[in-house]
């Protein structure tokens, strides 16, 4: 494995990172695979700046600085500080990053993370900027298939549910398109994938086809995985017209035995979580099942990050 320096480097979007430097952070994920306590990061202390709801990321992002001997400074809402009192994101930036080592920041607007990166002279990781990008957890749902699998290239991938707000989505098929893979997007309702999610692909010459969920039943004896999210709340207007939207299309889709009836014995099934009802329970403990162990591998990709941007080495 031909090292590759990325200290102090900004992890902002997928699409910055080359085929190479993505196979040289998953390759680097192994080393930390075992490795549940140590001092690697003596002496850094990380900032969690999270400025939208976050269950695994956070805590995967904290648990991961904590067990390489770090710390962790945070906060969770921003109305308990100085942002509530006008102060702009670019001084609470200017300001966190002389307390801190390395900022991972999460907020629903997007662009974010780009803005705190420019202010910014630690290195920033987005930790999901509204709709647009989520590199860390593209990562880790790239380790997790080729850890399954052992390869990314040419396997047939079904991204399902919400395309158009969605943004693990949007990271893992500009991601996977470097690797030859036939993605197949199925959405429900009208959330199509973006058009400037294409035109990436494009660009990359990518193989995707287009379908509604309705056509999910002749697709699914093809794929290898399958990779359904929620449709989200969060992302339609807080308006009566957007609570109709939501429930309208929420509800439509959910993934069961009967569904998978055709399948291939070797699918697998991932979901970035949290889900609310698009895979029924009775699936948790089948084979095809992926989706809890996905989530267990945020810690371990989000370990070697850390070290990487921080200049640490685990030999």
């Amino acid at each position: 494995m031909n090292l590759i320096n990325f200290k102090g480097k900004d992890i902002i979007s997928i699409t910055e990172l080359s085929k190479e430097e993505i196979d040289f952070i998953l390759e680097y994920t192994k080393k930390f695979e075992n490795l549940e306590e140590c001092n690697l990061l003596n002496g850094k202390v990380m900032a969690s700046l999270f400025m939208e709801p976050s269950t695994r990321t956070r805590f995967s992002f904290d648990s991961a600085m904590k067990q390489l001997g770090g710390n962790v400074l945070s906060f969770s809402d921003p109305d308990v500080t100085s942002l509530a009192k006008g102060e702009t994101l670019w001084d609470s930036i200017k300001m966190v990053e002389r307390y801190s080592d390395v900022i991972v920041i999460r907020h629903k607007l997007e662009g974010t993370a780009r803005l705190a990166a420019e202010a910014a002279n630690v290195p920033v990781i987005n930790a999901g900027d509204g709709t647009n990008q989520h590199p860390t957890q593209t990562l880790l749902d790239m380790y997790t298939i080729k850890k399954e699998f052992g390869r990314l290239d040419g396997l047939n991938v079904g991204l399902i549910g919400d395309l158009k707000l969605g943004r693990t989505v949007h990271s893992l098929a500009s991601a996977l398109a470097l690797y030859n893979c036939n993605l197949f997007f199925i959405n429900v309702g009208n959330l199509e994938m973006p058009r400037y999610v294409l035109e990436v692909l494009d660009e990359r010459k990518a193989k995707y086809e287009k379908h509604n969920f309705l056509d999910l039943q002749k697709i699914i004896p093809k794929l290898d995985v399958m990779y359904i999210t929620r449709v989200q709340r969060e992302r339609f207007p807080d308006t009566p017209d957007g609570a109709y939207d939501y429930e309208k299309i929420k509800s439509i889709y959910v993934l069961n035995k009967k569904i998978l009836k055709d399948a291939k014995p070797s699918l697998r099934i991932m979901h970035p979580l949290p889900r609310i009802n698009e895979i029924s329970k009775e699936l948790d403990d089948t084979k095809y099942a992926l989706y809890f162990e996905q989530a267990k591998n945020g810690v371990t990709v989000r370990k070697a990050l850390l070290a990487l941007v921080l200049g640490a080495k685990n030999e």
